[in-house]
């Protein structure tokens, strides 16, 4: 059962050396140890005109395969401060340009605050190379601080677009966010994979009780043999468990297909996906009767690539497109797009089909609009203003990283999911049969042999 304890985050990345390291850049902070410099409109411009470029799995995992060596560590850190600040710089010119009265809300206001913070604590680095391990500790209780600061980043927005909604249009909102929460992604997966590569390196081995073993699977958070049949079984017991407490039934789950199935992916995007997917299913299901009936779900191979290479992931995928911020867009569109790597794997598609009776031709034509939602008006103030109305009673699930259950109920949720989906090139479709229930196609890319 160790792969399934391990599923959000590698064996490095543990809540426990998470709060560690923040503890002590916060022990840093209160002692004027932790060094920040004032962020200038002109820094921000500056760093917000670089253009941003697709980033793959094989750039998280250049620096090797743990435990990495001191060199190896210090080439990882450098290759994270390289490219954060400017991707922090491009969401604060991205609120900025949001309507002043939405960005005077106190919640999107927070969220401007929380990435200035951040920028704050990596110019002192920025100008200069990590060279040693000193140097690499201090930058990785940053990327700590980093982590823990934007943890509620998505839940916080969703209730200041909500609040704001008089302001701006849907199609704001939506254009917004999805650019938004894309590039998020990318942010804190780049900052997340130095800090499990840390732990996961020689030199912290050496000092700590886990001796010289590393999980062969994992290079930082990234696990190279992912069974998805293993996250699909650990997300049907914690959606089970959330329905039956509130309904008093739980609907099963039928794996069918190739069950051994693997693939180098991010356990904890894939977790968060079939966990807000097993969540819609599970209520349909319920709220439709037919719990009798058993959610089924298909694990299929995709075929190997006939020239062993993959399309290109685009810069949309991954909010790097900047339409929402009006910064600088690259020049050349195609250039931009990069692919996974040289020689990829064989993907795999994830079918989830319910007897929920299916989606009404209403919902289905607003099911990827932001803050689509079918709770009513008092439930979504119970929710902006932290009452305890409990919803459909499955807010507890939505689950990435932890710290994203309060998105329940906000119309977040599956959209999330998508953006996690199609980040490294892969996707979600969803196909309705009205009386009868809802197919859903999770397609995974193949991303790549790491060796």
């Amino acid at each position: 059962m160790n792969r399934i304890s391990g599923l959000r985050r590698s064996p490095w990345l543990q809540q426990g050396s998470l709060r560690s390291l923040h503890s002590t850049t916060r022990r840093q902070a209160a002692n004027n140890g932790l060094k920040k410099k004032e962020v200038t409109d002109g820094e921000v411009a500056r760093l917000a005109g670089r253009p941003l470029h697709p980033l793959t799995l094989a750039d998280l995992a250049k620096s090797g395969r743990p435990p990495l060596t001191t060199d190896q560590l210090l080439d990882s850190a450098n290759f994270t401060l390289s490219i954060l600040p400017s991707r922090l710089a491009h969401r604060i010119q991205s609120l900025r340009n949001l309507p002043y009265i939405v960005v005077s809300n106190p919640n999107v206001s927070k969220i401007h605050n929380n990435y200035v913070h951040s920028l704050s604590t990596l110019l002192p680095y920025a100008s200069k190379e990590i060279k040693t391990l000193e140097e690499e500790i201090q930058f990785t209780s940053v990327m700590a601080d980093l982590v823990q600061t934007h943890s509620n980043t998505i839940s916080i927005l969703a209730r200041g677009f909500l609040e704001a909604r008089k302001y701006i249009s849907p199609n704001e909102v939506t254009k917004f966010l999805d650019e938004h929460l894309r590039a998020r992604i990318g942010t804190r997966l780049i900052a997340e994979q130095h800090i499990a590569l840390h732990f996961s390196s020689q030199p912290h081995l050496d000092l700590s009780d886990h001796g010289s073993h590393v999980d062969s699977s994992y290079i930082g958070v990234i696990d190279t043999k992912l069974r998805p049949v293993d996250i699909i079984r650990h997300c049907e017991g914690l959606v089970g468990d959330i329905c039956e407490y509130k309904y008093g039934v739980r609907p099963s789950v039928v794996i069918r297909g190739e069950s051994e199935t693997t693939l180098a992916h991010i356990p904890m995007h894939l977790e968060y996906i079939i966990t807000e997917l097993l969540k819609n299913a599970f209520r349909a299901t319920i709220e439709k009767g037919n719990e009798r009936h058993a959610v089924e779900v298909t694990i299929a191979p995709a075929p190997e690539d006939t020239d062993g290479k993959s399309d290109a992931i685009t810069n949309h995928d991954q909010g790097s497109v900047d339409a929402a911020s009006g910064a600088q867009k690259p020049a050349n569109a195609a250039s931009a797009n990069i692919r996974p790597l040289d020689k990829s794997t064989r993907g795999v598609t994830i079918r989830i089909r319910d007897r929920g009776g299916g989606i009404p031709p209403a919902a289905y034509a607003k099911l990827w609009e932001f803050g689509f939602t079918t709770f009513n008006e008092q439930e979504i103030v119970d929710i902006t203003s932290g009452g305890t109305n409990d919803g459909d009673g499955l807010n507890a699930l939505s689950n990435a990283g932890g710290t994203e259950n309060s998105l329940a109920g906000l119309g977040y949720g599956l959209k999330l999911g998508r953006a996690y989906a199609e980040y490294f090139g892969g996707g979600i479709r969803v196909q309705s049969l009205l009386g009868w229930g809802t197919d859903v196609y999770l397609s995974l890319r193949g991303v790549g042999k790491i060796d």
